[in-house]
């Protein structure tokens, strides 16, 4: 036999591990899942949810009609609004409230007269931008942002619970319970959501493996999506600090500097809008009072606002402000020592909202998604499997009964 024949034998013989094409065959699929990794699950949350969300939010509609004492869709507040951005259900439904809002301000020309706006901008920016794209359609734009960002903030949400939690099975459970929140759903409508969230799990993710630059670049953008997105460099700090085992000392303090510098973007992300503020309205605080006119928002202590949302006499917001605190006592827990910085972003994540006053009651149902170390928390306790499905049963059926009450806006239980 030749040198090459022996060859050929001696590389398709059977091994240990199998024959020598199988094996090569095997390390491919391998690295191709490793590459793709993790967006199998990604992308099956993703379309599941969109796919029965869809199903149940035009079953509820036509279903709607014919339930006595619930106002008909022409009658209702938005139903205009909507049809005019869409005919298709499928589509328009996934529009309310603050979405006109958010489309009027990607509709808006720079030169014409920003009076009296009142919220951050990078959403209804990055909305006319794509609207370029779209034939200046921005409503659709925006629907897609919110997609795409829902899309980015399931693949952050798995990384950053690899490394919290330690394997692939908590990673899905945190990530799995993120789709199953109260009012998830909103992760698909055109709102902030999940583009804030997004943002925010993609910092913690790079801060936790030390990339600060990274960090900053994205927590600039983070800094003006929302108003709460600067305080978000409290806990990005606390992490930082934690690396180094809360070393002090003139040593420490330079190391600090020197590796975390790249956070002080995030405030600059915020102060950037507040010049656009002063630039086209005026002032610096500009988008602080029209809150105060448009919604009667004005800072205060938050305990006292919950407090009152408790024992107001009102069931709606004795019901909302009850899941705040479910939410508090979760995290405070559940939440190990060594993800204290996670512990200080929830309870900032609570008592922001809570600091705008009773106005924040229709919508605090809403601010609670930003508090993500819930399903860190459910996603370590549900390491038994017949505890995950029961956990995820109970938690898809009460996001459907919301989601349907969301849709008769009318409520105003969830704005």
């Amino acid at each position: 036999m030749t040198d090459s024949g022996q060859a050929a034998t001696d590389r398709d013989r059977p091994t240990r591990d199998g024959p020598g094409p199988v094996r090569r065959y095997g390390r491919r699929a391998s690295a191709l899942a490793d590459r793709f990794h993790p967006w199998g699950l990604v992308l099956g949350l993703f379309l599941g949810s969109k796919i029965v969300l869809t199903v149940t939010g035009v079953v509820a509609t036509v279903a709607g009609r014919s339930v006595p004492g619930i106002p008909p869709l022409d009658r209702a507040q938005m139903w205009g609004q909507q049809q005019e951005i869409s005919p298709y259900r499928a589509v328009n439904m996934w529009f309310a409230w603050d979405s006109f809002i958010y489309d009027g301000l990607a509709r808006a020309s720079l030169t014409g007269d920003w009076t009296g706006f009142a919220f951050p901008l990078l959403y209804p920016f990055l909305g006319k931008a794509l609207a370029v794209v779209l034939g200046g359609n921005t409503a659709i734009a925006l629907l897609v942002i919110s997609n795409i960002a829902f899309l980015g903030m399931l693949y952050y949400a798995y990384r950053l619970g690899e490394r919290l939690l330690g394997d692939a099975g908590g990673a899905r459970r945190f990530t799995t319970y993120l789709v199953l929140l109260p009012t998830a759903f909103l992760f698909q409508a055109a709102l902030t959501e999940s583009l804030f969230l997004c943002l925010t799990l993609a910092c913690f993710y790079y801060a936790e493996r030390r990339r600060w630059l990274l960090v900053g670049v994205i927590g600039f953008f983070l800094g003006t999506s929302r108003s709460v997105g600067f305080l978000v460099a409290v806990p990005l700090a606390l992490v930082l600090l934690q690396q180094h085992r809360y070393r002090l000392g003139p040593r420490s303090l330079w190391r600090y500097v020197r590796t975390g510098w790249p956070l002080l973007l995030i405030p600059a992300g915020w102060l950037t809008f507040m010049a656009f503020c002063r630039w086209k309205g005026g002032d610096w605080f500009a988008y602080k009072k029209a809150q105060e006119a448009g919604w009667s928002i004005r800072v205060q202590n938050p305990l006292p606002v919950l407090i009152e949302g408790l024992g107001n006499g009102r069931p709606a917001d004795a019901a909302r402000v009850w899941l705040a605190v479910v939410v508090l006592v979760v995290v405070l827990a559940g939440l190990r020592r060594a993800w204290f910085p996670y512990l200080v972003y929830a309870l900032i994540m609570v008592a922001v909202p809570l600091s705008m006053g009773p106005p924040v009651y229709k919508s605090l149902l809403r601010y609670l998604l930003a508090v993500f170390p819930v399903a860190l928390v459910l996603a370590r306790w549900t390491r038994d499997r017949t505890a995950d499905v029961w956990l995820s049963a109970a938690m898809a059926l009460l996001q459907g009964g919301l989601f349907v009450v969301w849709l008769a806006y009318w409520t105003h239980f969830i704005i």
